[in-house]
């Protein structure tokens, strides 16, 4: 958009004109619905003032399909070695077999969020497309969505689906699902309900289930309690630190809502240690239904994320953006996985 006209129009010429970026110009020149139909005439106006033709060869060329798309992991700053949240890498198999079934190549990467990841993958043809998986800081992480939005990078994120401004989203109803947590900690009669997960926006999904849960307590005429909550990230040790601190206030509670199962095996640790008995004096929720869950002692009561539906889910998104075409509904559904730790055996 900083380059001025040049004696032979190219399309960075129109874009400098019409104050859009290259991308945006290519896409309303060959009539994609994803453009508007005033900026999508103002380009056309402009094409035709330079005596703008279209470049077949190389046009051809850039569209030319690959029938590859590339998955980037992102890396956590969490505590010790393992810089890779297990949930993502559950949903590994379900895109990788959605992709075989697609007839898609499947490249896989891992990213540090700090690296110019992004510029590795603008137009170099590596790829059709991208999909996301992990980010830490939402806030962080927005303003690499920006630069891929802005350059047309065909992209599908897993994540908040609430934020259409930086390109397509699946996620769960997360809002629902807290909900679902705290309905059942209270049709178990506990009232005073501990929530660990960072519920701002940095963390849009925790802070999501973290009001559903507030629906819940409110229904039921309970008003949240913020010196039962503690902002922490998906963690084992982190969450055994929140729950300690918890402890450590002396602030009464029956139950815990943790905003991912790595937060809540935690938590269990320092009720462990703490004399605590799981679930009879605190009963405690996770959210994933991670392997580890089942395997806990006791079992974890878990609220599961369908990994087969979210994995086909993005595939099938990322190849609706690629091809121009109207994507699948971003919402996936949850359910409750009941076990020891919020019923007495």
């Amino acid at each position: 958009m900083g380059r001025k006209p040049s004696n032979r129009p190219t399309s960075f010429d129109i874009a400098y004109r019409a104050g859009v970026s290259q991308p945006t110009v290519s896409r309303a020149l060959r009539g994609s619905p994803s453009i508007s139909e005033a900026t999508r005439k103002r380009i056309e106006t402009i094409a035709r003032e330079l005596n703008y033709s279209v470049d077949k060869n190389a046009s051809s060329l850039r569209s030319k399909r690959t029938n590859t798309i590339a998955l980037l992991f992102f890396e956590e700053d969490t505590p010790g070695d393992s810089k890779i949240n297990p949930f993502f890498l559950a949903m590994l198999g379900a895109i990788t077999r959605h992709s075989a079934k697609r007839g898609l190549d499947l490249l896989i990467s891992f990213q540090r969020m700090e690296d110019d990841w992004h510029v590795r993958y603008l137009d170099s043809h590596r790829a059709d497309g991208l999909i996301l998986l992990g980010y830490g800081d939402y806030t962080l992480y927005r303003s690499r969505l920006r630069d891929l939005v802005e350059h047309g990078t065909h992209f599908v994120r897993w994540g908040a689906v609430d934020d259409p401004a930086f390109g397509a989203a699946i996620g769960s109803d997360n809002v629902q699902a807290g909900r679902m947590a705290g309905e059942h900690l209270l049709d178990q009669g506990h009232r005073r309900i501990a929530f660990l997960g960072q519920a701002d926006e940095h963390y849009p999904e925790f802070a999501d289930r973290y009001g559903g849960l507030c629906e819940a307590l409110d229904a039921a005429g309970i008003a949240p309690d913020e010196a039962l909550r503690r902002d922490t990230i998906s963690h084992e040790d982190l969450g055994r630190a929140a729950m300690q601190d918890i402890l450590d206030a002396g602030t009464r509670f029956d139950a815990v809502f943790a905003a991912s199962d790595l937060i809540a095996l935690g938590a269990m640790a320092a009720l462990r240690s703490a004399g605590k008995r799981i679930p009879e004096d605190v009963a405690v929720i996770g959210f994933d239904d991670l392997p580890a869950a089942a395997m806990a002692s006791p079992g974890l009561t878990t609220i599961a994320q369908d990994m087969r539906a979210a994995g086909e889910r993005l595939i099938d998104a990322l190849l609706a953006r690629i091809e121009e075409r109207a994507p699948p509904s971003p919402l996936i559904g949850t359910r409750l996985i009941v076990r020891e730790s919020t019923m007495p055996g």
